[in-house]
C-alpha cells in the first residue's frame, strides 16, 4: 500500500524544484540562455524534479504491487496501465524522463534553447505532483 506521507514528502521536493523553475520561466527564454549559471540551476532542477517524479512513479507501483518496471520510462506506463495517470500524461511523463535521461547522459550535447523551451512545459510535471496527490489522499 502507498505511503502517503512518503509520497507527500518525495512530491513536496518536486513541487519546490517546479516552483524554481517557474521563476527562470517568467525571465527572458535568451537572458536564461546566456547566463551559464541559470542554464545549469534549470538543468539541474529538471534533474531533480523528474528523478522526483520517477521516485514517486516507482513507490506508487512497488507499494500497490502493480508489475515493476524495467526502466524508469517504464515506470509511468505502469501507472498509465493501472489508470493512475492518463494516457496523454502519461506519454509526456515517458517524454520528461527521456528528457532528464539526455541531462544526465549527454549533459555538454543538450541543445540549451532546447531546455529553454522545456520551462513552458513544468505544467505537465505538476500535473504529475496533482495525480499523485489526488492518489495519496485515496489512500
Amino acid at each position: 500500500m502507498v505511503d502517503p506521507e512518503r509520497l507527500r514528502r518525495v512530491l513536496q521536493r518536486v513541487t519546490d524544484d517546479l516552483d524554481s523553475l517557474e521563476t527562470y520561466a517568467r525571465r527572458p527564454a535568451e537572458d536564461v540562455t546566456n547566463d551559464a549559471a541559470s542554464l545549469g540551476h534549470v538543468k539541474y532542477l529538471f534533474v531533480t524534479a523528474i528523478e522526483g517524479c520517477i521516485d514517486a512513479a516507482h513507490h506508487v507501483a512497488a507499494s500497490e504491487g502493480w508489475s515493476p518496471a524495467e526502466t524508469n520510462a517504464g515506470a509511468m506506463e505502469v501507472l498509465g496501465r493501472h489508470g493512475a495517470l492518463d494516457r496523454q500524461l502519461t506519454e509526456t511523463m515517458v517524454a520528461a524522463v527521456r528528457f532528464r535521461n539526455l541531462l544526465v547522459h549527454r549533459y555538454a550535447e543538450v541543445d540549451d534553447r532546447l531546455t529553454v523551451e522545456h520551462l513552458r512545459e513544468v505544467t505537465v510535471l505538476r500535473r504529475f505532483v496533482a495525480a499523485m496527490v489526488a492518489l495519496a489522499d485515496q489512500r
